[in-house]
């Protein structure tokens, strides 16, 4: 079995199919950092409290990739994450990148809340 496992192998012999975290420098991180945060901070600006944000980083098979999601308060939680190439590392997203992300998210995670609370609900003020 060991030879269908891309684990197998001596430790330098063979790709432990990990990948490299050193491929980004220490710039291009900390933009990467940047984006998900600004990310994070406009989808809260969307939403009303009560609605759980949070990002993650990490690297995958295809490099680095960030992950913003949305717990609502009521329904299933959404998540949009994205792998950037190198000229989004060099040159970081664009605002308008970055509201696209955020408005999408605020709707989607407002959507899980409408589904989940169905017309059940008496509005209290017209």
């Amino acid at each position: 079995m060991n030879g269908n496992n891309p684990y197998a192998g001596s430790p330098g012999v063979v790709d432990a199919g990990r990948p490299s975290e050193d491929d980004l420098s220490t710039e291009q991180v900390r933009t990467l950092r940047e984006a998900v945060a600004g990310i994070v901070s406009r989808t809260q600006s969307y939403l009303p409290e009560g609605y759980a944000i949070g990002s993650e980083l990490s690297y995958g098979s295809n490099g680095p990739q960030a992950t913003v999601a949305v717990h609502p308060p009521v329904g299933r939680p959404v998540s949009a994450g994205f792998t950037p190439d190198e000229n989004d590392l060099e040159s970081g997203l664009t605002d308008d990148d970055r509201d696209e992300v955020a408005r999408g998210l605020a709707a989607s995670a407002a959507f899980q809340v409408m589904n989940a609370v169905g017309d059940e609900l008496t509005p209290t003020a017209r």
